[in-house]
């Protein structure tokens, strides 16, 4: 096993588990956002409305939400990777139905069924990244685990795009098939065992119970944790509600929409990749801050332009740009201070951050589209409001002497 504090670890080896975890993780991020440009089309195929549509987005998220309860114990107690086996053939399965369903609660039902195998891969590739190395070094291959993985939003939808102009929306379905076979074949063949035997025998079911009590009690775990999934609920309204915005609001056609909505992505990408540079210079603590403050007054600013009248596509992408750039050094960070004083039970913490994560990706969707419009102006505001809600969440956990002594 690497050592647990040198960041110079980080080399080849570094980069050989960043390739493979992002692999793994970017298969569920794969599944989430290539169909965005077919969700129009697919409310037409399907005589389905906007909300229904939305319903297989929000059921994929419950389902990543409740099977993680499940895998972090799992993962902790048979090794990480006899679970991540069993999630990718779940996934490969709801993607097959995905793409032979005739009718929307078909389709809702099958998503159910792949986020819930989508989720092993996100929440096992964080509890590896805990067991090879926690601090700055974590920092650093969190960071370059996001590298890969966030390239999904970048080249998904354009795939959607492309897939599309060889056949219908089923056939993107068809692709994430193949994307979770390649998972597969990564972690059977290309991703050694971090959980050793001994360490798993000091894991029980009454153990993971046990240790889900200890994480509820820990307000610095609950705080981070709440940061990050807001600070990712504010992304993924826009990912709910983008295809609609964009191509219906503002005319775009579907390629034209795969483009500007990956611009996002790239600022998040280019922001994450500082997050080992800085850590290193001036600590995780002083670097969520400020990125926090920098966010949460990117999207507040463009709230207030929006609701002021302003409906500008321009102005909005260079908002959205600024503040999803700030989110790509709010969300890996707190993940690692999130899991640094657990490491014995890397794989629950891990689990129930990315329960908590997605069950509030799932609320937030839920709520904010009882509200949606067609216009980009709802979307915006409720963006806003995960802003200034992460702000307030850092003034109280950050200055706690439990996560200076993390750094």
């Amino acid at each position: 096993m690497q050592s647990k504090d040198s960041v110079s670890s980080l080399g080849a080896g570094g980069s050989h588990h960043a390739i493979v975890l992002g692999i793994l993780s970017a298969v569920g991020l794969f599944a989430l956002d290539m169909y965005l440009p077919a969700l129009p089309t697919i409310s037409l195929d399907l005589h389905a409305d906007t909300h229904a549509v939305q319903a297989s987005l929000i059921s994929f998220f419950a389902a990543m939400a409740v099977s993680q309860i499940v895998y972090g114990p799992l993962s902790d107690m048979f090794g990480r990777k006899r679970p991540l086996y069993v999630g990718l053939v779940l996934y490969i399965i709801g993607a097959i139905g995905c793409a032979l369903s005739n009718d929307i609660s078909w389709l809702v039902a099958f998503r159910f069924i792949q986020g819930t195998g989508a989720c092993a891969g996100v929440v096992i590739a964080r509890a590896i990244v805990r067991d090879l190395h926690t601090g700055a070094a974590a920092a650093q291959l969190m960071s370059r685990l996001m590298l890969v993985f966030s390239i999904s939003p970048i080249l998904a939808p354009l795939a959607g795009s492309i897939v599309t102009m060889f056949g219908n929306w089923r056939l993107i379905f068809w692709v994430m098939v193949f994307a979770g076979v390649v998972g597969f074949v990564a972690g059977r063949f290309f991703l050694e065992e971090t959980r050793p035997v001994a360490a798993r025998s000091e894991s029980s079911l009454g153990g993971a119970l046990k240790a889900y009590g200890t994480l509820l009690k820990d307000p610095y775990y609950l705080g981070l944790v709440l940061m990050a999934s807001f600070g990712m609920s504010s992304y993924m309204i826009y990912v709910a509600n983008s295809s609609f915005v964009l191509i219906g609001h503002y005319g775009l056609s579907p390629s034209f929409y795969s483009v500007v909505f990956s611009v996002n992505a790239v600022g998040f990408i280019g922001m994450s990749q500082m997050n080992g540079w800085l850590a290193r210079r001036i600590g995780l603590r002083k670097v969520i801050r400020g990125a926090v403050s920098g966010y949460a007054l990117t999207m507040l600013a463009l709230a207030v332009v929006m609701v002021g009248g302003v409906d500008r596509l321009d102005i909005m992408a260079a908002f959205l740009f600024a503040g999803y750039a700030f989110l790509g050094m709010i969300v890996p960070n707190a993940a690692v201070l999130a899991l640094e004083h657990h490491g014995r039970i890397a794989g629950t913490a891990s689990a129930m951050m990315g329960t908590v994560q997605f069950m509030t990706s799932a609320l937030v969707v839920g709520i904010g589209g009882m509200f949606m419009d067609g216009t980009a102006r709802p979307m915006v505001v409720v963006i806003a409001i995960c802003s200034a809600i992460v702000l307030l969440l850092s003034i109280a956990v950050l200055k706690s002497r439990h996560v200076v002594a993390a750094e």
